[in-house]
């Protein structure tokens, strides 16, 4: 009568186990982003890396998903910030998003994306910026559970 109460004892034990490294994924992938191949692996090219994008084809930006989502904003010279702040020039509603999340700068030819030290990330095509990040036209940009493409 032991030994089936050992392993059932056990069980219950890995189940637990098994539950707590799930829910630590989980809050890693929320935080974090998604893993990011190694350099010698085989990561795919974002889609609209080989396509030449000049910033004066870009003429609005738009939000696709989120709480503004089909909001239009008109580029113009001036960088773009984005965040929950007042402060910033996209207000964004999305508790995902940090005070000053992101910013969106003219750069000669291109429009440079970075991250301002936000808590969960800023994603050009699926992979995280850390460094200022040349945005191709239409290549979607997320912040939080918000989402925006540059479009001409």
């Amino acid at each position: 009568m032991e030994l089936p109460l050992a392993l059932l004892r056990f069980g219950v034990l890995a189940l637990l186990w098994l539950f707590v490294l799930a829910a630590v994924r989980v809050i890693r992938h929320d935080l974090f982003g998604p893993p990011v191949a190694a350099a010698g692996g085989s990561a795919r090219p974002a889609p609209h890396a080989a396509r030449p994008v000049h910033r004066s084809a870009a003429r609005r930006l738009l939000v696709t998903s989120g709480p503004l989502a089909g909001t239009a904003v008109g580029l113009n010279d001036r960088p773009i910030t984005f965040g929950r702040g007042s402060s910033c020039t996209v207000v964004l509603g999305d508790d995902y998003v940090s005070n000053q999340h992101a910013r969106l700068t003219p750069a000669g030819d291109r429009w440079m994306l970075e991250d301002l030290g936000s808590t969960n990330g800023t994603y050009l095509s699926e992979r995280r910026v850390t460094d200022a990040t040349p945005v191709p036209l239409g290549a979607p940009i997320r912040l939080g559970r918000t989402t925006l493409e540059l479009r001409g």
